[in-house]
């Protein structure tokens, strides 16, 4: 079941509920836009969907997995962390300005440095979540056609 996230109260209830994503890790992406080629090769090239799905694996008991799912979305920026270095999510950003959602994977990043931040940013109109505790492990779960 999706549970919309609309006002920053109901965002800062969920941060609690799930310990600002703290032990937490971004296992996958699934961007859908909207857009497709049928069979015939005529083409619908607007991005009617443009939705983000974000796969969050989390070492707690009460909800390991979980999906955020950010529609009409803005823009997604990504650096991802070398191999060398831990991709731990300690804390994270969840935020409403200007009448859009920003969520970040660093707990320290303010809204006026949200532009200026390089690791993950993610901004949309929209946002719910949904426990997902079944996508827990190290298989990929948001595969490909051929799969």
């Amino acid at each position: 079941m999706w549970n919309e996230l609309r006002t920053q109260q109901e965002i800062d209830e969920f941060m609690k509920k799930i310990h600002g994503f703290h032990d937490s890790c971004i296992k996958e992406m699934k961007y859908s836009s909207g857009a497709y080629v049928e069979k015939n090769l005529s083409m619908l090239p607007i991005n009617t969907k443009r939705t983000l799905t974000v796969l969050i694996q989390r070492q707690f008991g009460n909800i390991p997995a979980l999906e955020l799912e950010f529609s009409e979305l803005e823009y997604v920026v990504m650096y991802p962390v070398n191999p060398d270095y831990t991709c731990e999510i300690l804390d994270a950003s969840f935020f409403i300005k200007g009448g859009l959602v920003y969520w970040c994977d660093n707990g320290d990043v303010k809204e006026d440095d949200i532009h200026n931040y390089k690791g993950t940013v993610i901004c949309s109109k929209k946002v719910r979540w949904r426990n997902a505790s079944d996508l827990i492990g190290k298989r990929d779960f948001y595969t490909n056609a051929d799969k």
